[in-house]
């Protein structure tokens, strides 16, 4: 597809103190993933994967603290100075980084479709998902 909206561009977002701060290439339209998961829920995130070549940290790394638990595959980053998650490493897709898209700077994104995954029932959706049993 040549429509606008499919042109990769330079995005760049970060936590709420301004802390941690990246840039990232993708598509200006994006579907994002609301989880029902522990940790999505609670925080209310909702995200988008990149590959991770495409994502570059510019400052923070020394802010970010990370926490895992279960399979500790997903690696959920946070600020330790705002507590915003603006970034991090899901079970779904460890070798990409999840933005989440309220972290965005506005006006670069241009269309956000956002879509449920049954995050509660990991293994279930996963697989429905992509075929795939994995973690």
């Amino acid at each position: 597809m040549n429509s606008n909206s499919q042109l990769v561009k330079s995005h760049q977002g970060g936590c709420h103190c301004g802390r941690i701060r990246y840039i990232f290439k993708s598509p200006q339209s994006v579907t994002a993933w609301k989880c029902n998961c522990s940790m999505c829920s609670k925080r209310g995130n909702i995200s988008f994967s990149v590959p991770s070549h495409d994502f570059k940290l510019i400052s923070g790394e020394s802010n970010i603290t990370t926490y895992t638990f279960g399979t500790c595959t997903a690696k959920h980053t946070f600020c330790n100075i705002c507590g915003i998650t603006s970034f991090n490493i899901s079970r779904s897709n460890p070798d990409a980084v999840s933005v989440n898209f309220a972290c965005v700077d506005p006006g670069t994104l241009k269309h956000v479709e956002i879509k449920s995954f049954d995050g509660c029932n990991w293994e279930h959706s996963h697989h429905l998902q992509t075929g795939n049993s994995s973690n």
